[in-house]
């Protein structure tokens, strides 16, 4: 008898102990389906792009994409203090995912046939265009215009390459590590222009210590349809961020943001993009 009351005893205290590690959970919900609840989810912006994704020297994040990221967020289920955004540089993108570093990414990642082969994408959420930003005063008016000139972009750019092998190859490309290096040598006269998407430039220009001195060319000189990536295979999650986009779009909270991270440089955005239709 003394025997089975133990047992019992036991039985009960491991019946609590688990019923105590169900309900605790993880709080780490990047790999789920997404509903909020007490988790958190982690996203994967830049951090270094004024206007789309920036983390700000008091540790707060702003732009475009920091805007995009929290609405679709929200329309998971997730409150703003959920939300742990994650540094996914250009080169990391598709592992980032893969591993489940992150639930979803927002950070100028245009989508192409090749990365979905690796992951899947929900949106476009925004049309941009390979552009040139000039200063105010500059007579820059046509792609042809930059042979002779001094063009900047990032070391491995396909804006820059774009530009030498098709418009202007002529043009003398300088290439940097970062925009904020070819954006220093626009000021200062050491370059004519600096290309690389029209959303990023505008960026950039809208800033306070920039405002007025620069000027997109509007060209359009290539075609970038941005797209949230996700796990590839993970479709539950791109349907309902296709939803949060299609919402964010008819309730105005599109064109705020837009307005709000571009409308300094004067940038000429296009209307919001229809989800899954890409722009060839």
């Amino acid at each position: 008898m003394k025997l089975r009351k133990v047992t019992a005893a036991s039985a009960a205290v491991l019946a609590l102990s688990l019923a105590a590690t169900a309900c605790g959970g993880n709080d780490d919900d990047s790999s789920s389906s997404g509903s909020g609840g007490g988790g958190k989810v982690k996203v994967g912006i830049k951090y270094d792009q004024p206007g789309l994704g920036l983390k700000k020297p008091d540790g707060s994040f702003a732009g475009f994409d920091v805007d995009v990221a929290t609405y679709v967020a929200k329309e998971l289920g997730y409150k703003p203090d959920q939300i742990e955004f994650v540094e996914t540089k250009s080169a990391d993108r598709e592992n980032a995912l893969a591993r489940g570093d992150v639930k979803y990414i927002v950070a100028t990642y245009s989508i192409t046939d090749e990365r979905k082969q690796k992951v899947d994408f929900a949106g476009p959420y925004l049309l941009a265009h390979q552009d040139l930003l000039l200063k105010k005063d500059s007579k820059i008016s046509k792609g042809t215009d930059l042979n002779g000139k001094n063009l900047c972009s990032v070391t491995g750019s396909t804006s820059a390459q774009n530009v030498q092998k098709t418009i202007a190859p002529k043009a003398n490309l300088k290439q940097v590590s970062s925009y904020s290096e070819c954006i220093a040598g626009l000021q200062s006269g050491a370059v004519d222009a600096v290309t690389t998407d029209d959303s990023i430039l505008a960026g950039f220009a809208s800033q306070d210590q920039y405002k007025g001195k620069f000027k997109l060319a509007g060209l359009k000189l290539s075609n970038e349809n941005y797209g949230i990536g996700v796990k590839k295979g993970d479709t539950a999650t791109v349907d309902k961020i296709n939803k949060a986009l299609e919402k964010m779009v008819s309730d105005g909270s599109w064109q705020k943001a837009v307005d709000a991270n571009f409308g300094p440089a004067d940038y000429n955005n296009e209307p919001a993009p229809k989800i899954g239709q890409l722009v060839k």
